[in-house]
């Protein structure tokens, strides 16, 4: 019986060995070939992920009654309701839409602006953003010119490895320059497409074909990506934010880079003289007959 006993335990002894040995046998080829896995899908996912980039500004709410400096030299923006410029929520969603189409694989949020932008940018990554720069401009009351935006938005595509698209609102509200995407496309030489109410990209043939509204109507067009885009009010309807996204939004990647550290001039070339509000409306007035109304719309 002690002779069995010790033979049994000797056997078990030599199946832990044996089992020992599998495991270590089958952990070392795992974790070998889970590094080349990993190296390898890193490497492909490194060359293959393609970016979109959307810039933002935080402007006066659209619903905000506007008052005009007494000294004319701007516009009031203390204690005033700001949000994100309405075709900058446009451009968000649009980029959004793409991501989910699989034209691109990572949404990037950019604005130029103080430490309050970053509400802005949070917005945009509760929308759905993955991450986001803030070029901090500490002097927010010095407007910038839409070449030094178009500037300091190069720069941060500069640091991007392979940006696909970048989209704009085809205008801030507050300026309503409609210059900085132009610009931006000249500095990149890229394709651009403007004031865009629809558009369809082709990840095979990497180009995208963009129906524009212009003053004669509708325009479409193709452009090769990369390329630059700016949103018309008609392209999509932006979503809402729900509570969850927002306590996500605070954990995502906010990158702050000093204005100063981007080696871009900021003196503008466009210099505001004065702001004056417009005169107020007058009231109507009404007329007896037809002939008394062209008689005034003639005259007066």
């Amino acid at each position: 019986q002690k002779k069995g006993k010790i033979m049994f335990a000797s056997a078990m002894n030599a199946i832990t060995k044996a089992n020992a040995v599998l495991r270590l046998r089958h952990r070392h080829t795992t974790t070998t070939s889970g590094i080349m896995a990993g190296c390898s899908f890193s490497t492909s996912a490194a060359l293959s992920k393609k970016t979109a980039i959307v810039a933002l500004k935080r402007v006066i709410d659209y619903n905000v009654n506007i008052r005009v400096k007494s000294d004319s030299t701007g516009v009031e923006k203390q204690n005033v309701k700001m949000s994100m410029n309405p075709f900058d929520e446009i451009a968000v969603e649009q980029c959004l839409q793409l991501k989910k189409l699989k034209a691109v694989d990572d949404v990037v949020a950019v604005s130029i602006g103080a430490k309050s932008s970053q509400i802005t940018l949070r917005t945009a990554l509760a929308m759905g953003a993955d991450r986001a720069y803030l070029i901090e401009h500490p002097e927010e009351e010095r407007e910038l010119d839409p070449r030094v935006v178009a500037s300091l938005l190069k720069a941060v595509v500069d640091r991007e490895t392979d940006t696909s698209v970048i989209v704009l609102g085809k205008q801030a509200i507050d300026n309503d320059n409609a210059q900085t995407g132009p610009f931006l496309a000249g500095l990149l030489d890229w394709p651009q497409a403007t004031f865009a109410s629809e558009v369809a990209v082709d990840t095979d043939a990497a180009t995208a074909t963009v129906t524009r509204e212009v003053d004669a109507g509708l325009s479409t067009i193709k452009v090769a990506m990369p390329a630059v885009l700016t949103c018309d009010l008609r392209l999509n309807k932006p979503r809402i934010a729900n509570l969850m996204n927002i306590r996500k939004a605070k954990k995502k990647p906010l990158n702050v880079l000093p204005i100063d550290s981007l080696g871009v001039d900021l003196n503008s070339r466009i210099t505001v003289k004065s702001v004056i509000a417009p005169p107020p409306k007058q009231p109507g007035i009404k007329v007896a007959n037809v002939d008394e109304l062209l008689d005034k719309l003639r005259n007066e």
